[in-house]
């Protein structure tokens, strides 16, 4: 018996995956006013008021979302191509974890907060609206980030060092002194972390001149290391602009690509 036309795979994948029909348009754009739906159920739940009030109405939208969210899953997986690399790719995780919390709410019941996840699945919306240079910007700023992280361990690394030995060099200036607040060393880290990082709560201040020229000397030092992380990955994203297409083939998708061609016409990476 041959299928209804509407399960067939690739119908189905070029509604579900693509925006190029009118059909395919309009699901994306169902889609996206449901993640919206959901998000501000999830915003409503947390006024006792409100919640209280339309408490009937909200249970019945989050029961008939999450069973929208799961088919739409469910059927991802159906026409993908290659279900296991959907499965496991970053669109495919977001759509996971975009039905479990109701589901986990009923072991969890903190665990449903975390349908708010669903706003990272309006990252298609740049889709839709066919925003392809947001789009390739993107990929260009996690693929810096990924080629700096390296780097930023170390440099990480290097500042907590630092901080120990700076909390711990407080804690020797002040510790004894009269209404001191520097009562231990993990005390001094934690102000030590809390002044580099020019947060500066002030809950935990210096008594002594000794070290409130210590504090004032944290003070410009985190003026000077913050900025490191983001001249690393701003050198990266630079280098990362500069690469051109090699063999004729997208950086991205590795489609091919035509010298005349300025994005993949696959992708709509910007070569």
């Amino acid at each position: 018996m041959k299928k209804p036309h509407w399960l067939e795979k690739e119908k189905l994948y070029s509604i579900i995956f693509e925006s190029d029909t009118p059909i395919g348009r309009l699901f994306d754009i169902i889609l996206i006013v449901a993640i919206s739906l959901s998000i501000i159920i999830s915003f409503i739940e947390t006024i006792p008021s409100l919640a209280h009030t339309f408490k009937l109405v909200l249970e019945i939208l989050e029961y008939l979302l999450t069973f929208f969210f799961t088919v739409e899953y469910i059927a991802r997986i159906y026409c993908s191509p290659r279900p296991r690399e959907y499965v496991l790719s970053f669109f495919g995780v977001i759509d996971l974890l975009a039905i479990l919390p109701p589901y986990l709410s009923y072991f969890l019941p903190n665990a449903r907060y975390m349908m708010l996840m669903r706003s990272f699945r309006f990252i298609r919306i740049f889709r839709i609206f066919r925003l392809f240079s947001f789009i390739n910007e993107g990929y260009i700023l996690m693929r810096s980030i990924q080629k700096s992280l390296t780097k930023i361990s170390v440099y990480f690394l290097f500042l907590m060092i630092l901080v120990t030995c700076l909390g711990t060099l407080m804690f020797m200036v002040e510790n004894g002194e009269p209404n001191t607040q520097f009562t231990d060393l993990g005390t001094s880290v934690y102000w030590a972390i809390v002044t580099m990082t020019t947060v500066g709560y002030g809950d935990i201040t210096p008594v002594t001149p000794i070290g409130r020229l210590l504090s004032a000397f944290v003070m410009l030092l985190g003026y000077t290391i913050i900025a490191v992380p983001t001249g690393i990955v701003t050198a990266t994203i630079i280098d990362e602009t500069k690469e051109k297409p090699k063999d004729g083939h997208c950086p991205r998708c590795d489609a091919m690509v035509h010298d005349e061609d300025h994005y993949c016409a696959h992708c709509g990476e910007k070569l």
